[in-house]
């Protein structure tokens, strides 16, 4: 490696945070290593979009490709880091790098713990877009969906589902459930232009007589509500068939009702009222339930980071310094800490979804990437530089840890291999617009058929 400044900075998770991080740590001359789950780079941006943004990725991708590349950047793909995985927390730490930033997403699912949610037809959003974006260990799965499908929430999660239920699972009805209101309501309008031309006006403003009341009683106006709606479904995209979507508000999943098989038939809805919290709305449940029919039940509220990395952790987040400082950014945000001895994790930081779950999508998280790198920097000033060539004995103490594990690390010239194979398929019907291939084994054969390495990054 070739980096100036005499400091080595790893990286977990190639998603647009820990990119962001690589970017501008590798500009600024140090050494950076970058540890990957998955085979490809790109987190979220290559698993969790979706598929038809096709221009976004590939522009995504050319930037990542360009850091990657450099001389000072050293990528290790399909390593996992964690408790019983191929490499601990700890023995990062113990290599003697300048800091460990954690950019390793939100990988927990979260639940609402209603009862009925393990029936067949139950799914988690994570998984459904993971599976349309052919993850590896997803892609193959059946995601059996029916006829009507209820999604839990109304965010841009729930638009990209919709979108491919009526687009490529080619169902007849899909209802968007919301515990709250249509004021807090937290798609973008823009991104609800890919479903909205098959959004039913009428039944709209049916669900908007039918919470008129409850909606009057805090000081909503519902035909303001109602127009606001409509007024976004504007430069709809053309339909893609016959399928009906609605919404279903003030309504708090409670159960999944199945059938003598464990199926999904219905959820029990019970109806709410909305209170004043804060500056915000909280919902009330008033004791009324009703069942809603329905095929299969999708869960899109939000994710949790995962518990097995090894960090510190509470709640389904991972913990930071609650000391806060009076920098902007505020270090004590990104620093991870130990409730039990009271003290920060000395050179440990998070940045992404690792810090803040669920907190917007590849800008968001690009950004996030960047404070993080200016808190990392201030930390680098008050620290000595590594001896030189350290960079280089950190990554072979790395890839010596994975190949003792039997671990096929993959670096930059074997994605490029399995790029170009990938390239050579058509993929004509694929709802991602491009082949992937499905699972991590035909990934790493590939690779080892083109580069002649069982251990691609393993010199």
């Amino acid at each position: 490696m070739s980096g100036q400044t005499g400091h080595v900075i790893i990286v977990v998770g190639a998603g647009p945070a820990g990119m962001s991080v690589a970017n501008f740590m590798s500009k600024a001359g140090h050494d950076v290593v970058i540890l990957n789950r998955d085979i490809k780079f790109g987190g979220l941006a290559e698993y969790g979009i979706f598929p038809n943004k096709l221009k976004l990725r590939g522009g995504l991708r050319k930037t990542y490709w360009e850091i990657l590349e450099r001389s000072n950047v050293h990528y290790l793909g399909n390593v996992s880091v964690g408790q019983n995985k191929d490499v601990t927390v700890e023995e990062l730490r113990m290599l003697g790098a300048s800091t460990v930033v954690f950019a390793t997403g939100a990988q927990g699912t979260k639940t609402i713990g209603v009862e009925g949610d393990t029936a067949h037809g139950v799914y988690h959003a994570k998984d459904v877009v993971y599976h349309f974006n052919q993850l590896p260990g997803f892609g193959e799965k059946p995601f059996e969906m029916g006829k009507r499908v209820c999604v839990i929430g109304v965010g841009d999660v729930m638009v990209d589902i919709a979108h491919w239920l009526i687009r490529y699972k080619k169902v007849d009805e899909v209802y968007a459930i919301a515990r709250r209101g249509p004021a807090e309501r937290k798609y973008n309008p823009k991104e609800i232009r890919a479903v909205c031309a098959h959004i039913d006006r009428g039944l709209l403003t049916k669900e908007f007589d039918r919470i008129r009341q409850r909606l009057d009683a805090l000081g909503q106006n519902a035909n303001e509500l109602l127009n606001g709606m409509l007024d976004e479904f504007t430069k709809c995209e053309p339909p893609t068939g016959t399928a009906k979507m609605g919404f279903r508000f003030l309504a708090s999943p409670k159960r999944v009702l199945v059938d003598a098989h464990n199926r999904v038939r219905a959820l029990e809805i019970e109806e709410t009222k909305l209170e004043p919290k804060g500056q915000d709305t909280a919902a009330v449940g008033l004791k009324q339930y009703y069942e809603f029919p329905c095929d299969a039940v999708i869960f899109a509220v939000g994710d949790r980071v995962d518990d097995t990395v090894g960090l510190p952790y509470k709640g389904g987040v991972f913990i930071t310094n609650p000391n806060k400082t009076l920098n902007d950014p505020d270090e004590s945000l990104f620093q991870a800490y130990d409730e039990s001895s009271g003290k920060i994790l000395d050179g440990v930081f998070l940045t992404g979804w690792a810090r803040k779950a669920s907190e917007g999508l590849v800008g968001v998280a690009k950004r996030d990437g960047e404070w993080c790198t200016e808190v990392v920097m201030r930390y680098l000033e008050t620290k000595t530089p590594l001896s030189k060539g350290s960079g280089d004995e950190i990554l072979r103490k790395l890839q010596r840890i994975v190949k003792e594990r039997d671990v096929q690390a993959v670096d930059v010239k074997g994605l490029r291999a399995l790029e170009s194979a990938e390239q050579e398929h058509t993929s004509p019907g694929l709802c991602i617009g491009e082949f992937k291939f499905g699972t991590n084994r035909d990934m790493l054969s590939t690779i080892e058929k083109r580069t002649g390495k069982s251990h691609a990054a393993v010199s």
